[in-house]
């Protein structure tokens, strides 16, 4: 078994240890898997994206809005068509809904020439401004006032929950190791390996990869580097009842700030509305909890850019951490004397920039000391559809038909099957949680949020956890 949560780790040392399990960590990972070294996925979580990752807004970007001539321009623009390749590939939900940046008064009116000049300057050609007619025309519900916007038709929404599951889920069936519950507590050089104290015991790694997101920073100190820090930028969010989803078509931004991108109002995958984020810089990297300032902040803002929203339901409200730093571009850095690579600055764009990261970490290997010899291709994973534009199990009969357990509903809000419930609890990377079920299946994320389901759905997860296994000796790739 290639997944530990518990016991103790290898002995023997590792040519690569990834630490951290987000989308970026995950992503890294999965192309390591593509050259033989033995290689390890660590994280302090009981599961993948389980930090960051799992608390974003969703969209699959074009980076039209980036720092033109930036990193980050760069890997967000290779990442975007990488990413919508693989999820077409791996059944990852994605739809092309675009996104409108709308005008409210005319000094944001002003400012889109320049935004659409930006996006020409990214290599994105496609933005174009409209007039009000033309925006009203195509969000008949946008609230009174909006002079005008920015069309970029090549905005997407993505499933972000299934995105890491499905990196993780290749990088072990590609013979990475994966170590949950591993909080690096202690780091020390020895000159030829690293020694990463956790509190599951002692793992040693020849090289280092640090994609430690909210904690990269901490983790660099460790190592003796001081190249940034990480202000924790709070994003607070309400997700709307799928009865909100007529209201809006497209992904609706606000003209940016230094800040970010201010509050959007955007359909999600699986068929809700999605009203955020806030950004609010923090000096606590786990204070996600939702206020009921940032809350009503939320409402106000909404109620604005759609009026009938404050009519609907709200099912949930979140918040994720996003890593700001003090500067404007990702933190990417090969550090050959430490033999080790940083993976800092990750903000909002990292979802959509992971694959093209992955790929621009291993091209920096050499410089860090490694070589990692020549690559060979994976079988793609299927991941399940949790996407609502794309047929669900409980609406295939041939699915049925060949397996009953794929009509028997669990929950009914989410219109999630035992079938899926079992596929979870015995994929490749199964989830240990409540919550890692409801990223894998959507079970307990409804209108109810589990008022009704949960005590079935509970009694699965206690019932179909395996029994934790010894960890395999590093290397030992099932192919």
């Amino acid at each position: 078994m290639r997944v530990t949560t518990t016991g103790p780790l290898p002995e023997a040392p590792y040519d690569i240890v990834v630490v951290g399990a987000g989308v970026v960590g995950s992503a890294i990972a999965r192309e390591l898997a593509r050259h033989r070294l033995r290689t390890a996925l660590v994280d302090a979580r009981d599961d993948v994206g389980d930090g960051t990752s799992k608390a974003n807004t969703a969209i699959l970007h074009t980076g039209f809005d980036a720092v033109p001539g930036s990193l980050e321009s760069r890997l967000v623009r290779e990442g975007q068509r990488r990413l919508a390749a693989y999820a077409a590939e791996t059944g990852i939900p994605v739809e092309p809904v675009g996104a409108l940046l709308v005008a409210w008064d005319e000094e944001q009116l002003a400012a889109l020439p320049a935004l659409a000049a930006k996006a020409e300057r990214n290599d994105y050609h496609h933005a174009r401004i409209i007039g009000p007619d033309d925006l009203y025309r195509r969000e008949p519900r946008l609230g009174p006032g909006a002079l005008g916007a920015l069309d970029v038709p090549g905005e997407s929404i993505i499933c972000p929950w299934t995105t890491t599951l499905a990196y993780a889920t290749q990088a072990v069936r590609g013979g990475v190791a994966l170590h949950l519950n591993c909080r690096v507590d202690h780091l020390t050089d020895h000159g030829d390996h690293h020694e990463l104290t956790t509190g599951r015991g002692v793992l040693r790694t020849r090289f280092l990869i640090n994609a430690a997101g909210l904690h990269a920073d901490e983790l660099d100190r460790r190592l003796g580097l001081d190249d940034f820090t990480v202000t924790p930028r709070r994003g607070q969010l309400i997700v709307f009842d799928k009865l909100a989803r007529d209201l809006v078509r497209h992904i609706l931004l606000p003209v940016p700030t230094r800040l970010g991108k201010g509050v959007l109002v955007s359909p999600t995958v699986y068929g809700n509305v999605l009203l955020g984020p806030t950004a609010e810089d923090l000096d606590d990297k786990s204070a996600t909890d939702s206020t009921a300032e940032g809350t009503e902040h939320l409402l106000r803002e909404g109620g604005r850019i759609l009026p009938e929203l404050a009519d609907e339901e709200i099912t949930t409200v979140y918040a994720g951490l996003r890593a700001a730093t003090e500067h404007d571009d990702y933190r990417i850095r090969a550090h050959p004397a430490r033999r080790c690579l940083t993976v800092g600055g990750i903000r909002s764009t990292g979802l959509t920039a992971s694959m093209a990261i992955a790929a621009h970490v291993v091209a920096l290997l050499p410089e860090a000391g490694l070589t990692p010899g020549p690559a060979h291709e994976l079988e793609p994973p299927r991941m399940p559809n949790l996407g609502e534009a794309f047929p669900r199990p409980y609406q295939r009969p041939e699915l049925i038909a060949a397996d009953p357990a794929y009509g028997t509903l669990v929950c009914h809000c989410e219109r999630v099957t035992l079938g899926e419930i079992r596929d979870a609890l015995a994929a490749t990377v199964p989830p240990r949680t409540v919550d890692g079920l409801r990223r894998r299946t959507r079970a307990r994320g409804g209108r109810c949020q589990g008022f009704y389901c949960g005590p079935a759905v509970d009694a699965l997860l206690e019932a179909g956890l395996p029994e934790p296994a010894a960890p395999p000796p590093p290397g030992t790739a099932a192919r």
